[in-house]
């Protein structure tokens, strides 16, 4: 029965850790409803500002929600383990109950069921009588501690599963109004992409870039002289693929990325070229230091002026879907010279520089 005792004795310190978890998502609450609070149509940032807060407010309140969907599931576990506890203790209870009935059954069929006299009268020596008396109020007081000890930790499990289960369901609300919140941050940020790309389409129309808009960057330390075009992507289109879309074969590697991502410099160089009309649409064409040229096409916006010095991984513009493009992607070309008909495979070219492209 101590280790029955020392399990159930730790439940409780168990559950007080756990309960914690369901303060921790509500107060991370706020920081996600203020984040969100003018970032509405019309609001203080510009258009391009507006995308790129709003996409990294979705990548947080994303990565919150699975923080709190996890923990949720470790709450659910533990109140499971709980009940599990509570289910053992119970036919524990029932055991020593038929231990108690055998132990009387047994008293009854020897003596126990004898007045006091006659086993006083049959019994070949005090010492006998005495024995057995003993021996049966022994049994009969362990077991029956042994049923109180059960009962109590019967009793403190059931209030360890009620608390558990109010834990779980507070955890279960707050992931409820995360996953609203994030919804809500998504369908900001799907309005502003679009609202973003029309703007990109009429001045790619209008054969007339807007100019450069500057963004709030927050740089990243890099290990190396050169970076991914952008930070997350799917591969899409190959270098060297057929298709109806293209006069010739591919001359880039395409990157599947949602309207208004960062796209960054892969290298150190000097922008060549900004344009903003033709197959390529919105495209910045940048020249590095070991005389090659990057091209990056198809874009919503352009942060940086022909001219420009970059380091590799600034941010240059953001992706989107201009000119001949059939849905939001990033065009990356390699080229020997800053035009067209020069391009080389991207995928080598930037394994070669400690870039490999998963």
């Amino acid at each position: 029965m101590r280790s029955y005792r020392r399990r159930i004795l730790a439940v409780p310190a168990l559950l007080c850790a756990l309960v914690l978890l369901v303060a921790r998502p509500a107060e991370a609450a706020g920081d996600d409803e203020d984040t969100t609070g003018g970032h509405g149509a019309g609001g203080g940032l510009g258009l391009s500002a507006q995308v790129v807060q709003l996409y990294e407010d979705a990548s947080r309140a994303t990565k919150r929600y699975e923080v709190g969907r996890q923990e949720a599931e470790g709450q659910r576990a533990q109140a499971q383990r709980i009940e599990g506890l509570l289910d053992r203790e119970r036919r524990e209870i029932g055991v020593l109950r038929e231990d108690l009935g055998r132990i009387a059954r047994a008293q009854y069929r020897t003596s126990g069921g004898m007045p006091l006299t006659a086993q006083i009268i049959l019994a070949s020596s005090p010492e006998e009588l005495m024995r057995g008396q003993h021996v049966f109020s022994q049994t009969n007081l362990a077991v029956n501690n042994a049923i109180e000890k059960s009962r109590r930790a019967e009793t403190q499990l059931a209030k360890d599963e009620a608390r558990a289960a109010a834990a779980r369901h507070g955890l279960e609300k707050r992931n409820a109004e995360l996953a609203e919140l994030k919804r809500g941050i998504e369908q900001k940020l799907d309005e502003a992409r679009w609202q973003l790309q029309g703007e990109a389409d009429a001045s790619v129309a209008a054969g007339s870039c807007p100019g450069a808009v500057r963004l709030d960057e927050k740089q990243k330390e890099y290990t190396g002289s050169w970076a991914t075009p952008v930070e997350s992507y799917e591969l899409s289109a190959a270098f060297g693929s057929g298709g109806s879309r293209w006069a010739n074969r591919h001359t880039g590697q395409d990157f599947a990325v949602p309207i208004g991502t960062p796209v960054r410099a892969a290298g150190d160089g000097r922008v060549a070229k900004v344009a903003c009309a033709g197959a390529f649409g919105m495209e910045v064409v940048v020249q590095h230091t070991d005389g090659y040229y990057t091209q990056y096409a198809h874009l919503a916006s352009v942060t940086v002026d022909q001219g420009e010095r970059v380091d590799a991984g600034q941010w240059i513009g953001q992706s989107g879907t201009t000119g001949n493009s059939t849905g939001p992607h990033l065009h990356f070309e390699v080229r020997i010279t800053p035009e067209l008909g020069s391009a080389v495979d991207p995928v080598p070219w930037l394994a070669d520089r400690g870039v490999p492209l998963g």
